[in-house]
């Protein structure tokens, strides 16, 4: 099949094919009478990308991956011990989310004009003076969503 069919196959742009056959994640297409020609199998490895790309993992990440796959022991334990880690650092990254969010509901339920009536601010203040294991704290901010 050519580019544009392996291209509307898949979902995708011409461009990405061309995109990712120059990262080393699609094999060069054999040229014929100066056009690419795919097979089956370049589909299957299009959808194979597509869902690691789901999965978060990078271009570089997913090239690691598809050579796994080529390798002659197979590629379920690379896979397996790869899609774990991006697990652990998907969790992390959802804990900076979680505390973020937190943070920006702090703002949100300030009602400060100035930096010296912020209690968010002068929390900070206070954490900094408490004694070593005592840290100020945020419940004297007026109630909301949490």
């Amino acid at each position: 099949m050519t580019i544009g069919q392996l291209a509307r196959d898949a979902g995708l742009r011409p461009s990405a094919l061309r995109y990712y056959e120059a990262e080393g994640l699609l094999p060069a297409a054999p040229r014929v009478a100066g056009r690419r020609v795919y097979d089956a199998a370049a589909l299957d490895r299009l959808r194979l990308i597509a869902a690691a790309q789901r999965a978060g993992f990078t271009v570089r990440e997913i090239r690691g991956l598809l050579r796994a796959m080529d390798a002659p022991a197979g590629m379920s334990a690379a896979w397996h011990a790869r899609a774990h880690d991006k697990l652990v650092e998907l969790d992390a990254a959802m804990g900076r989310i979680r505390a973020a969010r937190r943070a920006l509901r702090g703002i949100l339920a300030c009602g400060c004009d100035r930096p010296d009536q912020c209690v968010i601010a002068s929390a900070r203040t206070r954490a900094a003076r408490a004694p070593a294991g005592r840290s100020g704290s945020l419940r004297s901010t007026p109630a909301g969503p949490r």
